[in-house]
Parts: C-alpha cells; sequence; structure tokens
C-alpha cells in the first residue's frame, strides 16, 4: 500500500479474491474477527479498482475516514473519476450514496432538508419534515466550493455532530457516514474559497491525479471494451463489505495503541507549523487529534495493533496540509503549502 502521497509504505496483508455473490457474509465473531474485518475492507480497494485506475492514494484515504468517522476533500481536475470513485465505494460497501451538485443558487435546506406542507389525505395543511439528500451514508458534494458560505456552513453539524436540526428537532444521520466533497484546483471563477473552520472538519484531503500512462491506456482500453461510467455494476461490482463490517473496523481502530513517544511526535509536528515564518495559521490541537486518529487506521489497515512514526508520515500531509494558511508575503514569493510542512516535519526529531 502506498501512503496518500503516493510514497510506499509497509505492505498491509493482501485480501482474499472477492466473491461472486451480491451480498457478503456477515461479519465473524470471536477470534480472528479483527483480520476477517480487515480483509473485507483491504478487499474493496480491489473491487473498486474494476471501476476505477490508478486512484489507489484516494481509496485509501476514503477508507480511512470512513474507520475514524471523518470526512474527506477530494482535489482533482474534472475528469479524474471522482464522482465514479464515490459511487463504486459505495456499491463495494452496500451503503447508499447521493450526489449534490453545488451551485450559486444552492440553499442550506437544498442539503439537509426543509419542512413542507403535507397534502396526503388527513394529513392536509400539517408541516412535516422532508429529509435532503445528506441523509445518506456517503454524500458527495460536487465542486462545494461553487455555492456560498451559508449554503456550505449547512453541513457543519452534520459533519462535526452526525445530526440535522431543524425547526427544534434533532435529526440523526444513518451510519456510517462521511462527506466527500469534490473541488476543481484550477478554476476559481465563481467560487467561494471553504473558509478555515470549514476546512478543519475534513479529516483528509486528498489529491486526484492525472494517472500515468499506462493507467491512462487501461482507462481507454476499458472504454473501447464497453465500459459504461454509469453502471458499475456492469463493470463486475460487487459488494464485498458492509456497514457492520466498517463499524467493527472502528471499534478496533480505537484499540490501536498509541505510545506516549508516538504521541508527543505528533504534537511536536503540529507545534512546528505554528512556529514557521512562512505561516499565518498552523495546525490546531483538532488537526493533531485528527492525525493521531487516521495513523491509528493506517496502522490497523496494515496489520498492526500500535502505530508508529512512519504511520504518522504517511498520513500527516493529507491530515495538516488542508489546514495550513500562508503569510501574504510567503504566497507572493510562491511558496508551497507541502515544502512548508514537510519542511516542519523533517525539523522534528523522529522517536527510536
Amino acid at each position: 500500500m502506498n501512503d496518500l502521497t503516493g510514497t510506499p509504505s509497509p505492505q498491509p496483508p493482501q485480501p482474499p479474491e472477492p466473491g461472486s455473490g451480491t451480498t457478503p457474509p456477515p461479519p465473524p465473531t470471536g477470534a480472528g474477527a479483527d483480520d476477517a474485518v480487515r480483509d473485507r475492507l483491504l478487499a474493496v480497494r480491489q473491487e473498486v479498482a474494476k471501476a476505477v485506475v490508478g486512484q489507489d492514494a484516494a481509496v485509501s484515504g476514503l477508507l480511512v475516514a470512513l474507520l475514524c468517522g471523518g470526512h474527506v476533500l477530494m482535489e482533482g481536475v474534472p475528469g479524474t473519476a471522482k464522482t465514479l470513485l464515490v459511487r463504486t465505494l459505495a456499491a463495494s460497501l452496500a451503503v447508499e450514496t447521493r450526489r449534490v451538485q453545488f451551485t450559486p443558487d444552492l440553499m442550506p435546506g437544498d442539503i439537509t432538508g426543509s419542512l413542507v406542507i403535507d397534502a396526503t389525505a388527513g394529513r392536509s395543511g400539517e408541516l412535516t419534515f422532508r429529509e435532503g439528500p445528506v441523509f445518506t451514508n456517503l454524500l458527495l458534494a460536487d465542486e462545494i466550493n461553487r455555492t456560498p458560505p451559508k449554503t456550505q456552513s449547512a453541513l457543519l453539524e452534520a459533519m462535526e455532530e452526525g445530526q440535522v436540526s431543524a425547526d427544534g428537532v434533532t435529526r440523526r444521520l444513518p451510519r456510517p457516514f462521511l462527506v466527500a466533497a469534490t473541488q476543481n484546483p484550477v478554476e476559481f471563477e465563481g467560487t467561494y474559497p471553504l473558509p478555515e473552520a470549514q476546512l478543519d472538519r475534513f479529516l483528509l484531503k486528498v489529491v486526484l491525479p492525472i494517472p500515468p500512462r499506462d493507467d491512462e491506456i487501461a482507462i481507454l482500453s476499458r472504454h473501447a471494451d464497453g465500459f459504461d461510467p454509469r453502471d458499475v455494476a456492469g463493470a463486475g461490482v460487487t459488494a464485498v463489505a458492509t456497514a457492520d463490517d466498517l463499524e467493527a473496523g472502528q471499534r478496533a481502530v480505537k484499540a490501536v495503541q498509541v505510545s506516549p513517544e508516538v504521541s508527543t511526535y505528533i504534537v511536536d509536528i503540529a507545534r512546528a507549523t505554528r512556529q514557521s515564518p512562512s505561516l499565518s495559521l498552523g495546525v490546531s490541537p483538532r488537526g493533531a487529534a485528527a492525525l493521531m486518529r487516521a495513523a491509528r487506521a493506517w496502522a490497523w489497515l496494515s496489520g498492526r495493533d500500535f502505530v508508529t512514526p512512519d504511520d504518522v508520515k504517511a498520513l500527516a500531509h493529507a491530515a495538516l496540509a488542508h489546514r495550513l494558511s500562508l503569510r501574504p508575503e510567503a504566497e507572493l514569493e510562491g511558496v508551497d503549502v507541502a515544502q512548508v510542512l514537510a519542511s516542519a516535519i523533517g525539523s522534528v526529531p523522529v522517536p527510536r
């Protein structure tokens, strides 16, 4: 498995080949249950690869976020399979997914739901709550930066608390719940940059690059053979894990040990970003906690019950880079956030 920047990291155990059925058997209990659940979730990566080529880092990031109960900001130019990736992941996990195209005229109620007049027999004139698309397992918030901050903020409660409040009533969202928001990194006209408070709600930011030449050739070959991106089932994608597997994985991740030395390492990285002369905003304590959560999930997927400094390094850029803000003078000089973060990580001694 590669880390979320494409750098090789220790290989986790390889999952068995997925079965041919559409519904996997229930998760096992007792001895070996964690290993079986891990194998199922790792098999999701193979299943997604039947429809999506060359985006393994993004698939890994989405799995890590699901295991942490977090959310993912996906950045990539149009045509890098962001929508297809989320739809295929949902099909591999037998969970529900919905897509919302964020536009300048989108209202908060279009996402969370709203009160409407019930015209059914016997209830004429009564106000009832009609659930919005946020009531799903995987919500694809497509081009989230194309809608005004008022509508962007409609997701804050859902992302942080897993609930929606309307008319004084709090309604829980389904579990698991993940927001996979996308934004275009090259087009800024008519966009509204996400505020720091919104960015901080995303556990990870993953970049979907243009695939390498060989992968792009493989993509075209699939299309030449009749692949239809709108027909995930036609590509042979079946459910190899369930929501129960995710819940079992989340419990297992919480049991992964984090030594005091590794915790100190994470804190020192966060503090190093706050001391960087190029940054106006460093990593907050919430960001440090997010890195620890992500590193635990990465360690568990790699077959270990403890976190190593390599796990922290593998997730550091995906968990921290979007939480940093450059000083105006640094931006004018062309300083790159990723370079500043790499320098901060390099300045911190690695625990042995």
